[in-house]
């Protein structure tokens, strides 16, 4: 077992390393897989960090599941081996992040950008306002864990609900949970504003957008969401002044 271990661990390759978990590239069953596994915290009691480890785990490939019960991308689970700490995911083929979309774009038709991005900003807003209506909280919404997947000209989902031949998909819910509070989808929503704002600047347009589309994905209930918004931004605001 010990050699099939080391075997295996051989073929993955580490891709980028975060402050709770490894990522690195492989197979599983005979095909492409991202693997997650998180790692032990040494500052951690043992038994505290074994049963931390195995919650996030389990948060994070439940939160994966209902976002793909309710029809948002995100990569299959393929298995999720708990005495090891890792999730088999699908490696998204043919796939950018929205930030490395958004920085090509803006370097190819400078002018033009905001309007160019604004099929993309409606489709972010929809998904998460539709992913907040089933309660469940990203915690990390930013634009590197979105993926922008191209689709084959002739696939089955050619000419759907598409942008530009892409499929947006959302990854990374390493701190993602089930929550229907007001408070938590403000949250998520705030990170994702500074997030979008600090990488893309002068796009301030679009996240008005993405708001706007957040209201029709949500639908009943997102005006609570956006309140709650709104009261995080004074808060940020008022931390900024105080310093």
């Amino acid at each position: 077992m010990a050699a099939e271990g080391a075997a295996e661990r051989d073929q993955m390759v580490l891709l980028k390393q975060g402050a709770e978990a490894k990522i690195y590239s492989g197979t599983f069953m005979g095909r492409p897989a991202i693997i997650k596994e998180r790692f032990s915290k040494a500052y951690r009691h043992p038994d505290l960090d074994k049963s931390l480890t195995v919650q996030r785990t389990k948060a994070e490939v439940r939160s994966i599941m209902r976002c793909r019960m309710i029809g948002i991308c995100t990569p299959a689970v393929y298995f999720v081996d708990m005495e090891r700490h890792r999730i088999y995911m699908e490696h998204v083929a043919a796939s950018i992040t929205v930030r490395e979309y958004i920085a090509d774009l803006e370097r190819s038709c400078s002018a033009n950008h905001v309007s160019a991005l604004r099929p993309l900003a409606e489709k972010i807003g929809a998904t998460v306002g539709l992913m907040h209506s089933h309660n469940v909280i990203h915690g990390d919404l930013t634009t590197s864990n979105m993926l922008l997947s191209r689709l084959p000209k002739d696939g089955p989902d050619a000419g759907g609900d598409t942008l530009d031949g892409y499929r947006l998909v959302l990854i990374d819910f390493g701190l993602g949970y089930k929550e229907g509070l007001a408070e938590d989808k403000g949250v998520d929503l705030y990170v994702l504003e500074r997030a979008f704002l600090s990488t893309h600047p002068n796009t301030e347009a679009l996240f008005s957008v993405i708001l706007e589309h957040y209201k029709l994905g949500y639908g009943k209930g997102a005006a609570d969401v956006i309140n709650k918004l709104e009261e995080i931004r004074m808060r940020g605001r008022k931390r900024t002044m105080v310093g």
